[in-house]
């Protein structure tokens, strides 16, 4: 029987540092229990996914989690920091899982169930612990696409962008079709904005802010391809980027129930909201601090 602090301490130390970087969003972390907001998002601290429903079979009860921080006096001395304890949290999460698919008579597809590290520390551990369910090894993968984003494992979006200027330029042929049937522009425009835009901006408030420049001038190319076949001026993605940060962030403070409501909160001249400290690039790029940017740019 292995030692529990022979676990994927890497694992915790990215669940810890992940923690450490949404409390400073709001200045101070006071109760772990305000982490409740942030697991339902994936867009809070690195601009990831919309929702963390892919995250809820592993992490279904965060009271559990308190109760697990509370006191570390029952770990019989083997774990000396949150960070192992942390991964002690994660690999308990996945038998709870396994226990209660037993129970209600489910059966996991372990060969379809993927595993992706992400270790955003600057000396990365190579040792990772191989999760097991039903006594098979989950297959460990640098980049896992959900809801049509692909994720990599260093939180690049690469990948991602070059799926989408492959996919757009595929339509682009369909678009120089219809202009050789003579169509009008305003048809053009319209079958460009429900084939070809509506791929290039899916999901662009999650990985747009933290994509490099040589992504955005691809996608870009698919843009201008389209304006000379329409012979129409076409909205560029950072515009489209920039309105769909303000959209959403003014239906979160509409919504006080919302679980990142909290993050916007107006200065004294109650026109202005406060900037969210951020001591990385990445999380000054994410979604929160640019939406934050895009509103009070916009009043």
């Amino acid at each position: 029987m292995r030692s529990p602090c022979q676990q994927n301490k890497a694992v915790a130390d990215w669940t810890l540092t992940d923690l450490m970087d949404l409390s400073t969003s709001e200045g101070h972390l006071k109760d772990l229990s305000m982490s409740e907001g942030y697991v339902k998002d994936l867009s809070t601290s690195e601009g990831h996914l919309k929702d963390l429903s892919m995250s809820e079979g592993y992490v279904k009860d965060l009271s559990t989690f308190k109760g697990h921080v509370k006191d570390l006096s029952t770990c019989d001395g083997h774990v000396k920091d949150l960070s192992t304890y942390l991964a002690l949290i994660y690999l308990e999460e996945i038998k709870h899982l396994e226990n209660w698919c037993q129970e209600n008579n489910l059966l996991l597809n372990v060969s379809k169930t993927k595993e992706l590290i992400v270790d955003c520390s600057k000396k990365q551990e190579q040792h990772y612990q191989p999760v097991r369910i039903s006594g098979t090894t989950v297959e460990r993968v640098d980049s896992f696409r959900y809801l049509g984003v692909h994720i990599s494992q260093d939180l690049s979006w690469s990948r991602h962008t070059n799926s989408l200027a492959k996919k757009a330029r595929q339509r682009l042929y369909h678009l120089r079709r219809l202009r050789d049937f003579r169509l009008t522009s305003k048809v053009l425009q319209n079958f460009y904005t429900c084939t070809i835009e509506s791929i290039l901006t899916g999901n662009i408030t999650v990985w747009f802010g933290n994509s490099t420049k040589q992504d955005r001038q691809a996608l870009q190319r698919v843009v201008c391809s389209a304006e000379r076949i329409t012979h129409t001026e076409l909205p560029d993605l950072q515009t489209i980027y920039h309105k769909r940060c303000q959209t959403k962030a003014r239906k979160t403070v509409k919504d006080p129930t919302h679980p990142n409501n909290r993050l916007f909160s107006l200065l004294r001249s109650g026109r202005r909201f406060r900037s969210l400290k951020t001591k990385t690039e990445r999380l000054k790029r994410s979604f929160f601090p640019q939406a934050i940017r895009a509103l009070n740019q916009g009043n």
